[in-house]
This record gives C-alpha cells, sequence and structure tokens, in this order.
C-alpha cells in the first residue's frame, strides 16, 4: 500500500460535513429533534462507508506492520538476551575451569612438595645409615691400625756398655754437672 492511496482527510472532512449539517438544521418546534435533508444525509453517510473499509484496511495494515514490528523486535530482543545468557555461561564456565586448573596445579605442588621433603628425608636417613656403618668400620680400622703400631713398637732395651757410653757422653758436655756455675 503507497501513500497516494491514503488520505485520511476524506472520511474526516465528511463526518465534518455531517456534523456541520445537523448543527445548523432547523429545529422541531418543542422538541430537541431538528429537520435535516434525508438525501445529503444518506449521501454522505454513503460516501463515509465508502470510504471507512479503505481507511479500515489501511489501519489494519499498519496495526500488521506494528505487530510484525514488535514481533521481530522481540525475538532481536530475545536472541540478544540468549547470546548474552550464552556468554555468561561461557565466562562462568572459563571461571571455573581457571578455578578447577589452580586448584589442580596447587594439589601438584603440594603433592611435589610432600614428596621431596619424603624423599630428603629418606635420603638423610639412608646417607646417615651408611655413615655410622662406615663409622663403625672405620673405628674397627683405626683399633686395628692402633694395635698394629703397638706391635711395631719394639723397645730396645740398651746394653750395659751402651748406658756406660751415654753417661759418660753426658758428663762430658757437663749436661748433669750441678757444680758448674
Amino acid at each position: 500500500m503507497n501513500e497516494q492511496d491514503f488520505d485520511p482527510v476524506d472520511v474526516e472532512e465528511l463526518l465534518l460535513q455531517l456534523r456541520e449539517i445537523v448543527e445548523t438544521a432547523r429545529s422541531v418546534p418543542m422538541s430537541a429533534s431538528v429537520m435535516v435533508n434525508q438525501d445529503d444525509i444518506i449521501g454522505l453517510l454513503e460516501e463515509i462507508s465508502g470510504a471507512l473499509p479503505e481507511e479500515l484496511r489501511r489501519a489494519r495494515w499498519l496495526l500488521k506492520e506494528r505487530d510484525e514490528f514488535l514481533s521481530q523486535a522481540r525475538r532481536d530482543a530475545e536472541e540478544i538476551i540468549e547470546a548474552a545468557r550464552v556468554q555468561a555461561a561461557r565466562m562462568v564456565e572459563r571461571t571455573e575451569i581457571v578455578r578447577e586448573a589452580r586448584r589442580t596445579s596447587q594439589q601438584v605442588i603440594d603433592d611435589a612438595d610432600a614428596t621431596a621433603r619424603q624423599l630428603k628425608h629418606e635420603a638423610e636417613d639412608y646417607i646417615d645409615q651408611k655413615l655410622a656403618s662406615f663409622e663403625v668400620v672405620l673405628e674397627r680400622t683405626m683399633q686395628t691400625v692402633h694395635k698394629g703400631r703397638e706391635r711395631l713398637q719394639v723397645v730396645i732395651e740398651p746394653t750395659p756398655e751402651e748406658l756406660a757410653e751415654e753417661e759418660e757422653a753426658m758428663e762430658a758436655s757437663g749436661f748433669f754437672d750441678q757444680d758448674a756455675i
């Protein structure tokens, strides 16, 4: 329907003419009624009746266009809302994934720390045991070395001749001479 088919003034103008006829009509004496020309009124009413279907059709078309526009606007709004819901769900999901990843990584780090502490304690215990065994072996070895050295130390008693020679050498040097000053 194009704009030139639609002339809203026609029906309105005809209704105004009808009103003017009724308002300007002669009154019937002693009554609220007026006398009007029946042919003029019927002619105007027929023109109005002829124009009304066209205006009603135009009004229905406008209402239909409005309803289609509103329906499309509602569909668009629902699509936008659904897209926002999907986006929000994705963001929540990403947030949950990040939280879960952080929890998992923290758990892995905590487990690794606990395992490292346990391995460190086990290694220290193992080294302590090996050092204790080595200490025992070293003590036995030291005792054996000490006993072996004691056996090797032979005290040789000087012969009386060697003692006498040693005494003479000391006397000659004046080492035991207490009278000498």
